[in-house]
């Protein structure tokens, strides 16, 4: 009983009991924590199975870039907390897997495996690595269910410096571009606005609610299904390329005629 009490009273007790202490809490974490993390998830992503299928096409198309474990390499960032609807953005509209590494990732058409469950299945797995974004309802990006008008005042406030009044899209520094929006669909424009993709700002839900991101799509939809007042819409992207039309067109016409002019004056003296 001595030995125990005098045990107790050694300088090196406390540390030895704080030591044991810490190392059972971390052995629990390891064990319990990650299986119900990854779980929960997967849930939120698809279906379990979908985590196991999800790694399997990620070690066969998305390791060489992003890593064995999706930390990262010189040629790809880690997608470690980047969430499902980071994925299923850029596996759907085609930027990933990505053909030609440059300043921007491009809009094309997606690689041969793609399809609605991979998508789910690879977007589950990297959910499942360190949580974050997950994909929208499809009641969140139904633009039926949006105000235009507010959309409309948003999306100005927002997002015309970068992708014009009419979601043409335009140019930025260093060969970026803010990408037209007229092939994005409902559930893409709300993911980039979670996302944040390649130039673009994260506009999460302390920014922008939810009720005002689908605001904002059925104003980018209503928009482009809207006819062109005067015919040719000239890209639609402003005063620009109407001027250029307009000084071409119009100086032309006047040679033209300048050259009619003459040549009816020629033939008169003639």
């Amino acid at each position: 009983m001595n030995r125990i009490t005098a045990g107790r009273r050694h300088p090196l007790a406390r540390y030895a009991v704080l030591l044991l202490a810490l190392g059972l809490l971390g052995g629990f974490y390891t064990l319990a924590a990650p299986t119900s993390e990854r779980a929960d998830a997967a849930i939120a992503s698809g279906r379990a199975d979908d985590v196991a299928e999800g790694k399997k096409l990620f070690e066969q198309s998305c390791s060489s870039c992003h890593g064995l474990n999706a930390e990262g390499t010189k040629n790809g960032p880690t997608l470690v907390g980047v969430g499902a609807a980071a994925v299923d953005f850029q596996v759907s509209s085609g930027r990933m897997p990505l053909a030609n590494p440059g300043a921007q990732a491009p809009r094309k058409p997606t690689a041969p495996w793609v399809n609605e469950d991979t998508i789910r299945q690879l977007s589950a797995y990297i959910q499942s690595l360190g949580g974050g974004p997950t994909v929208p309802t499809d009641e969140q990006v139904d633009p039926a269910k949006g105000d235009k008008s507010k959309g409309g005042e948003l999306f100005r406030a927002n997002c015309i410096q970068c992708h014009n009044f009419v979601g043409a899209g335009g140019a930025l520094t260093q060969g970026k571009y803010a990408p037209p929006l007229n092939e994005a669909t409902p559930k893409q424009i709300y993911e980039a606005m979670i996302t944040g993709p390649q130039a673009m700002p994260v506009f999460n839900d302390s920014i922008i609610t939810p009720d005002q991101k689908r605001d904002m799509i059925a104003y980018i939809v209503g928009v482009r299904e809207e006819p062109n007042p005067g015919g040719a819409g000239l890209g639609r992207i402003g005063p620009v390329t109407e001027g250029i039309v307009a000084w071409i067109v119009g100086i032309s016409l006047l040679v033209l005629a300048a050259i009619w002019i003459t040549a009816k004056k020629r033939q008169a003296h003639q």
